[in-house]
């Protein structure tokens, strides 16, 4: 059988700022939906969203907001924190990135330096928007540096011209191991092209909450762009961790991508659970955990542009929400199922094989935009062809196909959702972004997860401290307190 189409659903295609999402494929019929939408009001959802938005602590693990959707709030209207407004330092940091933005003359390359959440979304940003026909560009070289292999820091090193380079190092804590390494080697690399003390100092540039610690690796005060303790990593690409965006494509397309993101956030904060997006999006993969208890989804952006989308998203994803207990630390049923993919139609000769064949159902998120990426002659029929092959894949998986020959039975029934965008620009790519963080946002709600910490990443890092000590002394290695047999068997090998 397959999944029904839209007639089986309960108003399966919701749209908002000329965003659509179409969910006819997940073969939920009208009293399921109205049963998952009873099942987020149990939850409360709604107050959880209130309280989002709001600022009340609800990162009940660090004792305090997560108030990310500030740094998009372009009317300025009053966001407290504890009693405090924190508008007026948010729109003091536009003020200084729009100022940079006049004053950066003559800069061949910028080295973006950080990791993780710190990475992740402007390296996107920069990646997609370089797709965006006729956007303004100030065609610097933008290099994006988080790999503690020195490979990622030697390419870098080849290309970029050190006279004419400025270097963005952004660490929340200024204390990120991998951040601070390939920062003193920038410098290192800097003075060793015979740049003076000073001249260096000119070209460093920090984004932290940690301005002591920024000032003390001797950048300079109005080179130190703050954020604060109130956004996740994760979710800080509206901060000045942005700067690359400003610096390429001018402050207005900035602009242009808070205002899209802003845009959704009235949406998830304003609209009733029926027709919010970000709720849909969650009780749609909610629903297919309970049902076929799924254990992985995957997101396939049929526009070239958005390649390294999944890839923020897993971070975004399983970051947040890859947790086995709760905010009461109780043991979940269910939480993030692994996260992947990749742009299509490139991902249909790569993995579809087992998305349609295999034994596990994963749910998909298709991506698709309406207007072609290039204004080159061939664009508007290869994107048709881009467009056609979308639709037929979501086609194919939710219908299946029944023959006589097991080898060519397509089970069908696998859901999908197809959200689409008018066009990608700074407006889109920013409501996209925001989408998913409100998506993530209302699944930790609904599983009882606090998304907004991450204390899982803690435990490798502590345990490296010794293994690196102990590959650093090159001697023989016993098992102790702090290296298990299997580890120190293995540090021999390296030591050999």
């Amino acid at each position: 059988m397959s999944l029904k189409p839209a007639a089986q659903n309960s108003q399966p295609l919701h749209q908002t700022n000329g965003i659509a999402l179409d969910s006819a494929y997940q073969g939920i019929d009208a009293a399921g939906w109205t049963s998952l939408f009873q099942q987020a009001r149990k939850a409360h959802l709604e107050q959880f969203i209130a309280d989002l938005f709001s600022g009340k602590h609800i990162n009940n693990s660090e004792d305090r907001p997560a108030l990310h959707s500030a740094l998009r709030n372009l009317d300025k209207s009053p966001v407290l924190v504890d009693g405090k407004d924190v508008m007026p330092d948010v729109a003091e940091v536009w003020h200084r990135i729009e100022a940079l933005c006049n004053k950066w003359v003559g800069v061949t390359d910028v080295i973006h330096i950080g990791i993780g959440g710190s990475d992740f979304g402007p390296r996107l940003a920069i990646e997609a928007l370089a797709h965006v026909p006729d956007i303004e560009s100030r065609g610097m070289r933008m290099h994006f540096l988080a790999n503690i292999d020195t490979a990622e820091l030697n390419r870098i090193l080849q290309r970029a011209l050190p006279h004419s380079t400025k270097v963005i190092i952004v660490s929340k804590s200024f204390t990120t191991l991998e951040t601070t390494m390939n920062a003193k080697a920038v410098v290192k690399w800097l003075k060793n092209n015979g740049l003076t003390d000073s001249q260096v100092s000119k070209s460093l540039f920090a984004v932290t909450a940690n301005v002591p610690a920024a000032e003390a690796f001797g950048i300079e005060q109005d080179h130190i762009y703050p954020f604060w303790d109130w956004v996740g990593g994760r979710y800080s690409v509206w901060s000045a961790v942005g700067l690359p965006i400003a610096l390429q494509y001018g402050f207005d397309t900035f602009k242009e991508f808070l205002s899209g993101a802003q845009a959704i956030d009235q949406h998830f904060k304003t609209a009733p659970l029926e027709e919010n997006l970000p709720v849909i999006m969650a009780l749609s993969l909610l629903y297919q955990q309970e049902k076929h208890h799924i254990k992985s989804y995957a997101v396939i952006p049929y526009a070239d542009a958005l390649d390294w989308f999944p890839k923020w998203l897993q971070q975004l994803d399983m970051e947040s929400n890859g947790k086995s207990v709760d905010r009461d630390g109780k043991l979940v049923k269910f939480s993030c199922p692994v996260v992947f993919g990749s742009s299509g139609s490139n991902a249909q000769h790569s993995y579809f094989q087992l998305l349609h064949q295999g034994t596990e159902i994963i749910p998909i998120d298709f991506i698709a935009v309406r207007e072609p990426m290039s204004h080159l002659p061939e664009a508007k029929a290869h994107h048709r062809i881009l467009l056609s092959n979308c639709l037929a894949q979501a086609q194919a998986l939710a219908n299946g196909k029944k023959t006589d020959n097991p080898n060519n039975t397509y089970p069908g029934k696998r859901p999908s959702n197809l959200l689409i965008l008018p066009k990608l620009n700074a407006f889109y790519l920013g409501a996209l972004l925001a989408l998913y963080e409100s998506r993530t946002a209302a699944l930790g709600a609904l599983w009882n997860i606090n998304s907004f910490d991450q204390p899982g990443v803690e435990l490798g890092k502590v345990l490296a401290k010794p293994i690196e000590a102990a590959l650093k002394d090159g001697g023989t290695v016993q098992a102790n307190a702090g290296i298990d047999e299997v580890t120190a068997a293995r540090i021999n090998l390296f030591n050999q």
